[in-house]
């Protein structure tokens, strides 16, 4: 976290604007309050990113929240495109003071710069492949892929800085923690798999239980059981059986996570807002 805090701090003069991504499933979570101080000054574009995972109505809500913060926050799915056609107008929009001075200057045709920040496996690398139309940025579904800085020129006149994720070391609410970890921007060999999806069994019957109902075929009963119980019956529903009739924790674990992160079981966010 050190060097990313460094890299940042050192090439923020380099730049025109801050592209902070945020999870539109968990938007507070994944809003490293560190990033908000670091690059405290700069214009700043927001995207609530992997909003075709979110509930769409918390996704219209947290933009509601958002733009009385920031200038532009912008609902985006790097893997749908959506979203992809504003950013470079929300881009000449925040900076229309900079870019009128470079018309006067005659620089008109200047290009602009932009960081990219983010949490781990936020999808800063698949954003930038988006923009340029090139898989210049490496790309995967886990967390901690992009190690170092890397600058991509793009066809719609911006050069973006992608930066390396950066978590902060302690967090103070541990609802915090837990949905960084649900969503996949903590490496999941670092954690107790298990005890993660009882936890997501957990803030699944709480927050959307007719999703999970439906997903896993339960019976009205089933949600009176207790949080690891449900998970035990998850894993029964899907035939996650061993020798004896014991139930595969370890794959109906693998499962309930990979399904509720690739919105399988439904459209969910986290940190909601009633």
């Amino acid at each position: 976290m050190a060097k990313t805090r460094r890299l940042i701090s050192e090439n923020l003069k380099n730049v025109d604007l801050v592209i902070e991504l945020l999870d539109a499933r968990i938007p507070d979570a994944s809003r490293n309050p560190e990033i908000l101080r670091l690059t405290e000054g700069k214009p700043r574009l927001v995207l609530l990113n992997k909003c075709s995972l979110a509930d769409p109505a918390q996704n219209q809500i947290w933009l509601s929240r958002l733009a009385e913060k920031e200038v532009f926050p912008i609902l985006t799915d790097c893997v749908s495109g959506e979203g992809m056609n504003k950013i470079a107008g929300a881009v000449k929009t925040l900076l229309a003071e900079k870019l009128a001075r470079y018309q006067e200057k005659g620089m008109s045709g200047r290009r602009l710069r932009a960081m990219v920040l983010g949490i781990p496996n936020v999808g800063k690398s698949s954003l930038i492949n988006r923009i340029s139309g090139n898989k210049k940025a490496k790309v995967e579904d886990r967390p901690g892929v992009t190690r170092e800085k890397q600058w991509v020129t793009t066809s719609i006149g911006i050069d973006l800085l992608d930066m390396p994720g950066i978590l902060w070391p302690k967090f103070e609410d541990p609802r915090v923690g837990e949905n960084l970890a649900l969503t996949g921007a903590i490496k999941d060999d670092i954690l107790d798999t298990e005890g993660l999806a009882v936890l997501l069994c957990k803030k699944l019957r709480a927050l959307y239980p007719e999703l999970l109902a439906a997903r896993y075929k339960l019976a009205s009963e089933d949600f009176e059981l207790s949080d690891y119980d449900l998970f035990l019956k998850i894993g029964k529903k899907r035939g996650f059986l061993m020798g004896g009739g014991e139930i595969n924790t370890e794959r109906t674990a693998a499962v309930l996570l990979d399904e509720f992160r690739a919105a399988k079981i439904g459209r969910i966010t986290l940190d909601r807002i009633s």
